[in-house]
């Protein structure tokens, strides 16, 4: 089984690296997820910069720094986790995403998402956040936990917020160091659980 997920896993990034989208011509390539597909824990980000568009893998510019550290101050590397975005393909000038390039893009994450079946999903930012909770705000559930269905789900800062304002530095930090305790809780959370 675990090398079916794995081919599997081949199967949805190809397919994210050959699709066509309204982004696609503005980008040099798209960017797929990365990591385990076995991993307990996903976590989604926005979309892909500059330099995941130059790399072809997601997080590795600035805020992948940050979110490589954050991840080793809860001994997590990027080789234990599955990471994601959910938008695959570069923004002009690193702008939001529209709403359109999301539900362009959303049958990927889901592919990810069914095939990984994590016990905790962490949502990067205000744009993951939005893609599961779009009825609420980043400033009043992060560092939070909220279950939908059977799925988990522990919303942060992007770290890229906390390098544009260093006061969410802290923040971002302190709600990470709260993930372990969080995926240990993950099988109590009721369906509107705040942890």
């Amino acid at each position: 089984m675990n090398k079916d997920r794995t081919t599997v896993l081949e199967q949805i990034n190809k397919d994210v690296l050959s699709h066509q989208c309204s982004l696609r011509g503005g980008c040099k390539q798209a960017v797929p997820g990365d990591g385990s597909p076995h991993s307990e824990i996903v976590f989604i980000g926005e979309a892909p910069g500059r330099s995941e568009d130059e790399q072809g893998v997601p997080f590795v510019g600035s805020a992948g720094q940050v979110l490589a550290k954050l991840l080793g101050e809860i001994g997590l590397t990027r080789e234990t986790i599955y990471i994601t975005n959910v938008v695959k393909c570069r923004p002009p000038n690193n702008r939001d995403p529209l709403s359109e390039e999301v539900v362009e893009h959303a049958d990927f994450l889901t592919r990810e998402l069914n095939l990984i079946k994590p016990k905790l999903i962490v949502l990067l930012g205000r744009h993951a956040l939005g893609r599961f909770f779009p009825n609420e705000q980043i400033s009043k559930c992060h560092g939070k936990a909220k279950r939908r269905g059977d799925q988990a789900y522990f919303i942060v800062y992007h770290p890229a917020a906390a390098l544009h304002n260093p006061n969410l530095a802290a923040t971002l930090k302190e709600d990470f160091l709260k993930i372990p305790a969080v995926l240990k809780a993950v099988d109590n959370l009721s369906p509107v659980a705040v942890v």
